[in-house]
């Protein structure tokens, strides 16, 4: 499907769906417990991956209103009857393949054609030197993947520099193992604060777990118990910060992003980086809304490290800004749902941006360039699709994004909500 953005003005008050990071993780805590009720969850393609599985391992679920009714398998999970399709959500095949390691047999994991090119290799090899099984059927890293299990906890060697969605893994799954499990880092953790949101969510699962000194630790033989079986999902910084560049760069008036609540979430950093590109921004958290008008932007330096899924967003906000937007440490955002930094520059170079692509850095030199409308390809990824609407709305003409239909990986009603605030979207 292709949706059509055309120049145009926004303004007026949106809600952020809620934040697909919280989802994953609550729903499988659910599922390592008895069970709970999820509320206000993100209802997305991948994150239904996530209810799959919980599916597939022994537990159930139910869609009730906005919430989601999952009952458990308390710690202990079946082998699954069939092979476990994780479909393109690569949050769902890591954080399972933990769960794969504890069932009392062997698991099966696999994905679409993107999630089976994703690598998986230091999760495996965790897992080996736990004492399970784990493999890719290729014997390249990535899906398919066949997990024996059960594993009995203990210490593990593990780079961070690949994915912290391997940590998660392991840490969630210890909970479960007779002696937990330590994992000590051997390079600097990337996306860390995405850990900080999984122990976030064990805490309210009434897990403990905890940063050491070399890396991660969680004890055996907890259980997961939320209090009264009910867990809320907060509101999601990845998807609100499109809404937040489109007020940037577009509004007439105020555009209010509201749900907007402090979180562990790594990408409410865009709210500083808005703020020093410039922008008149206020957060009022205590409210949960972040009010923003359009400003005169200067690009700047931000480091990604931490906030991988940023950059399609940053991007486009140094396409329409002065001078460069310089975004660093970029490397490991090359293995997304797509290459990011390659698949930025490329479609942003079709809408008359000029950009310099490095192994680990993206330059975007808004200040040389003068956005034009284009049609260019989403690439299967949700995050493409929504920043090259964003710039559709400050380009000349009109901007045509193939493959518009992703969205439902984690905002499903984007190009609507972009719609009710006013901007010029035919779908």
């Amino acid at each position: 499907m292709e949706a059509t953005v055309g120049n145009s003005r926004v303004s007026g008050a949106a809600r952020a769906p809620p934040s697909k990071s919280y989802t994953h993780r609550a729903l499988l805590a659910a599922g390592y417990a008895d069970g709970a009720l999820v509320r206000n969850p993100l209802k997305s393609a991948d994150t239904r991956a996530t209810a799959a599985a919980v599916e597939a391992f022994g537990g159930s679920e139910n869609r009730e209103g906005d919430d989601w009714d999952v009952t458990g398998f308390s710690g202990d999970p079946s082998v699954p009857a069939d092979v476990v399709d994780c479909e393109n959500s690569g949050t769902t095949m890591r954080l399972v393949t933990g769960t794969a390691a504890l069932a009392d047999g062997t698991t099966v994991l696999t994905g679409d054609e993107s999630l089976r090119s994703r690598p998986h290799g230091p999760l495996l090899d965790a897992i080996e030197s736990l004492g399970g099984g784990a493999r890719s059927t290729r014997g390249n890293g990535q899906a398919p993947l066949v997990v024996d299990g059960p594993i009995e906890g203990g210490r593990v060697e593990m780079p961070g520099d690949v994915s912290s969605q391997f940590v998660t893994s392991l840490i969630m799954a210890g909970a479960a193992t007779e002696d937990g499990i330590d994992v000590e880092l051997t390079t600097e953790l990337k996306s860390a604060p995405y850990v900080d949101i999984t122990l976030d969510v064990l805490a309210d699962f009434g897990v403990e777990a905890a940063e050491t000194e070399a890396g991660y630790r969680v004890d055996g033989e907890q259980t997961y118990d939320p209090a009264g079986g009910e867990y809320d999902v907060p509101g999601d910084f990845s998807s609100a910060s499109y809404l937040l560049a489109a007020g940037a760069l577009a509004a007439d008036g105020d555009v209010v992003v509201e749900g907007a609540y402090p979180s562990a979430q790594g990408d409410t950093a865009i709210v500083d980086v808005l703020e020093q590109m410039g922008a008149d921004v206020d957060w009022h958290e205590d409210d949960g809304e972040i009010v923003v008008r359009q400003s005169a932007l200067s690009g700047v330096t931000v480091d990604v490290a931490d906030t991988p899924d940023l950059l399609p967003t940053l991007a486009v906000l140094g396409a329409a800004a002065d001078g460069t937007m310089r975004i660093t440490d970029a490397e490991h955002v090359r293995y997304k749902e797509t290459d990011r930094v390659s698949a930025m520059a490329d479609e942003l170079t079709k809408m008359g941006v000029k950009t310099e692509e490095r192994p680990d850095e993206l330059l975007v030199h808004g200040g040389d360039s003068d956005l034009v409308g284009a049609h260019v390809d989403g690439r299967g990824d949700h995050r493409l699709v929504m920043a090259l609407a964003v710039a559709g709305l400050v380009a000349d003409g009109e901007t045509t994004i193939a493959g518009a239909e992703h969205v439902d990986v984690s905002f499903p009603d984007f190009f609507e909500v972009l719609a009710g605030l006013g901007a010029d979207v035919d779908r």
